[in-house]
């Protein structure tokens, strides 16, 4: 199973990560979010991801995510959502590299997708569903 998985539904990007990273796999995810992120930019976007299949990565991955958060920050990203079930340890290591709200960008920890969803929706943010199947991605 690959190690991430990126699709946009309207101007939301969606990603699903899973194991642990090293510093090849976060460039390489790095490399294919910008891909993926082309169509929605010019104009403000959003963004959900998953986590819970997400294993941490070691400290070599950190500045390369942060790349990536100033990358997307620079790029019109307003809104963040991570999805995962509640663990101290990711939350950690996931707030080490991306922060919880700068300018116009703000990310929130959702435990449940729907709510994850919602909050994008009354944001402005629609997308083509309001879940996804893990088992498909």
């Amino acid at each position: 199973m690959p190690a991430f998985t990126l699709w946009t539904e309207q101007r939301v990007l969606l990603a699903v990560v899973r194991g642990g990273w090293n510093e090849r796999t976060a460039l390489d995810y790095a490399e294919a979010f910008k891909a993926a992120a082309k169509p929605l930019l010019g104009d403000d976007w959003a963004h959900i991801v998953y986590l819970d299949d997400w294993e941490l990565g070691g400290p070599e991955i950190e500045p390369v995510v942060r790349g990536l958060v100033n990358w997307c920050l620079d790029h019109r990203l307003r809104l963040a959502a991570h999805v995962y079930s509640p663990n101290m340890v990711k939350k950690f290591q996931l707030d080490r590299m991306i922060s919880d709200q700068t300018g116009q960008f703000e990310k929130r920890v959702y435990a449940d997708e729907t709510a994850a969803f919602a909050w994008l929706q009354a944001r402005g943010f629609d997308t083509d569903s309001q879940q996804f199947d893990r088992r498909s991605a």
